[in-house]
């Protein structure tokens, strides 16, 4: 029961960074977003998929933070 529980949970996390990320995705290819906001998104996407961790858990009270 706890598993089902997780998983579900694991599946709408799923799903919400799925339609985020096509948000994203549509603000970087609309010619109405300035340039600055899309690199922001751009920003904001290779953070999130990169492997290496910018705020390192040993800084106090930044890495713990997340």
């Amino acid at each position: 029961m706890e598993q089902e529980n997780t998983i579900t949970k694991l599946k709408n996390y799923a799903r919400k960074l799925k339609q985020n990320l096509f948000v994203l995705y549509l603000s970087y290819k609309d010619n109405r977003v300035p340039w600055y906001a899309k690199l922001v998104a751009i920003c904001v996407v290779a953070y999130a998929f990169s492997p290496i961790d910018l705020i390192p858990d040993f800084i106090p009270v930044l890495g713990l933070s997340r």
